[in-house]
């Protein structure tokens, strides 16, 4: 049974991490009703680490712009300079949850932040989509600049509040700074690596590794279904972002979230 549990869960981590929907809110909800046995430091591990399935996605998706053990020179150096990039766009989610993980693990991990969340970033992204008109300034990831990626780690620690979505959040922030759609969503898969790969192993220090065989191979059944669910949705997120908007996933946030007051605050 925990197993199957742990499928499920990674099913949702595989779907909500690159959706902006907020893959931490889902899963913090989904513990209401697929509990996982176990301590509460295995389960705090588990649901970091299996994020590192989705992680791993993006790296076999992309593994050709991505790879640094390329022939060419100058390719080489283009990567290279894709990876400082995309280091530079993590410090200020990085720096930030360092100081704040504990306080976003006691105090912001519940019902009425995720709603509030949900509700506020769904309107927003309606709003944004139908009023705001950015000029597109940056058609190729290799013209982002590191003020660029700076700004947008700015976006991505906004993330750091659970129900508020990383891919939302620095998806939106990219197109507000004149990112094109695609390039958008290439480089916010990309942002998500060091991030994602660092709360794990925060996690891990935190509570250390002392797990059984039993709990270790539950997590790598959540963390393989999370990877297998992310190499189809990402592939199809892209194609989404080319020709539509996010309006719906707006309008889907806010049923959520009056979804999840309905069940915490009434019933």
């Amino acid at each position: 049974m925990e197993f199957l549990k742990a499928a499920v869960l990674g099913i949702i981590q595989g779907i909500t991490e690159w959706l902006p929907i907020s893959s931490t809110g889902h899963m913090i909800l989904a513990d209401e009703f697929v509990r996982l046995s176990g301590s509460e430091e295995f389960k705090s591990v588990f649901w970091v680490v299996v994020q590192l399935g989705s992680i791993l996605a993006v790296l076999v998706l992309y593994w050709d712009v991505l790879s640094p053990f390329k022939r060419d020179r100058l390719e080489r150096n283009r990567t290279f300079g894709l990876w400082a990039k995309v280091l530079v766009a993590t410090i200020p989610a990085a720096v930030a949850g360092l100081f704040l993980d504990d306080y976003i693990d006691s105090k912001l991990s519940t019902w009425p932040v995720i709603a509030a969340a949900l509700f506020v970033y769904g309107v927003l992204y309606i709003v944004i989509e139908k009023k705001v008109r950015i000029a597109t300034r940056i058609h190729d990831i290799g013209d982002v600049g590191y003020s660029d990626a700076l700004k947008l780690g700015l976006f991505q620690m906004l993330a750091l509040v659970p129900g508020t979505s990383r891919s939302g959040s620095t998806i939106l922030g990219g197109m507000l700074l004149g990112f094109d759609r695609t390039v958008a969503a290439r480089f916010s898969f990309f942002m998500a690596l060091p991030v994602m790969a660092g709360a794990s192993l925060l996690r891990l220090l935190k509570h250390g590794f002392g797990f059984s065989t039993y709990e270790w191979t539950v997590m790598g059944v959540g963390t393989l279904v999370s990877f297998l669910v992310s190499l189809v949705v990402i592939r199809k997120l892209v194609d989404y972002v080319r020709n539509h908007d996010f309006s719906p996933f707006g309008v889907y946030r806010i049923v959520l979230s009056v979804l999840v007051v309905l069940y915490f605050g009434i019933f």
